[in-house]
């Protein structure tokens, strides 16, 4: 199957479409549960900044962030990307790492082998080089997998970049990929990473190509599916460009900004550009509007919206501030006041008796 669009809402009509009218496609039983799988697809995004849905099913910028900064972060952790999205503590072994996590085969921080600037130094050593490859499942993995089983396995096997025309073209490949919970999310995320090579070697954002081995729907999404498909075609919204230049320096003060944050703390966002400051924002408005969180601190975030320099997010704050406060605990009433409970209680004939 082949599908192209220039937005993610468009791409993900026409992903959904096929897979809810079954068109060429067949049932599977996975360990997840029953599916419907498109087996092989290959799927074009032609404008990869247009990587937000507009939708009210799919509007999940603040997990496609969290999720895309726990991978730049190099890290593992549970609790890191489970403050993001709940659901990740269904993929640990042990209850504090994540197996197949992206952050340390992609940055190497357990490994010592950074394969992102791998990937720029080969390009700016040649920019025809069609060695510009990262490799995210392991042939260990599997192995690993023979001898107890993991809760999660990378579905992504690799992501190969290409300087052709003075653009970045990215192409991923995928063994397996969810099409309403991973699909989104995933196109977000290594748009995102060509946008940040891109950047480092002074190129243009060109086409982003994702090629699925299995591209299902789980059962238990289908309504889920039919309801973003009953919301209509969407506005085509793109994020504003990163700055040029060199990202990195930007990318590390945005990760302790985010760290700064989930540890409930005020981030420091002095000189920082518009375009990351923004996302520093946007992890704010995340924060300020959690479960459990206050209406004092619901009130911030449209405090925050006026700092914003771009209407882009504006949808995704305002799906957030719609979130129903936590509601005060109203205060347990006594039966009785003081005077009738002390009228109502015994005199003792011994005031020394116990």
């Amino acid at each position: 199957m082949y599908l192209t669009a220039e937005t993610i809402d468009d791409l993900l009509r026409k992903v959904y479409g096929r897979l809810l009218r079954k068109r060429g496609s067949g049932e599977i039983t996975p360990t997840k549960g029953p599916a419907t799988e498109i087996n092989g697809a290959l799927l074009v995004l032609k404008k990869p900044r247009a990587r937000l849905s507009q939708s009210e099913k799919k509007n999940t910028l603040f997990s496609c962030l969290g999720e895309f900064l726990w991978y730049l972060a190099g890290s593992d952790k549970l609790d890191f990307i489970q403050y993001y999205i709940s659901r990740y503590k269904d993929f640990s072994d042990d209850g504090q790492t994540v197996f197949g996590a992206y952050g340390p085969r992609l940055f190497g921080p357990t490994n010592g082998t950074n394969q992102v600037q791998n990937v720029i130094q080969t390009l700016r050593a040649n920019q025809h080089s069609r060695r510009a490859v990262i490799q995210l499942f392991h042939g260990d993995d599997l192995a690993a997998n023979l001898v107890k089983r993991r809760e999660d396995l990378p579905c992504t096997c690799t992501l190969q970049f290409f300087i052709r025309d003075y653009q970045l073209n990215a192409m991923v490949t995928m063994r397996s990929n969810d099409a309403f919970m991973g699909l989104p999310h995933d196109i977000f995320a290594f748009t995102m990473l060509q946008e940040l090579i891109a950047r480092s070697l002074g190129v243009e954002v060109g086409q982003y190509k994702h090629a699925v081995g299995s591209l299902h729907l789980y059962a238990n999404n289908t309504q889920a599916v039919s309801d973003y498909l009953a919301e209509g075609f969407q506005e085509s919204v793109s994020m504003p460009p990163m700055p040029a230049g060199d990202p990195w320096p930007a990318v590390e003060r945005l990760l302790k900004a985010e760290n700064t944050i989930r540890q409930g703390k005020q981030p420091k966002l002095d000189d920082l550009a518009p375009y990351w400051a923004d996302l520093v924002r946007m992890l704010q408005v995340f924060r300020y509007s959690r479960n459990g969180a206050r209406q004092a601190q619901r009130d911030k975030v449209e405090d925050i919206k006026k700092q914003m320099t771009t209407n882009v997010y504006d949808v995704h704050i305002l799906k957030r501030q719609l979130r129903a406060p936590v509601a005060a605990q109203p205060e347990e009433q006594l039966l009785f006041n003081t005077a009738e409970l002390d009228a109502q209680q015994p005199v003792s004939s011994d005031s020394n008796q116990r």
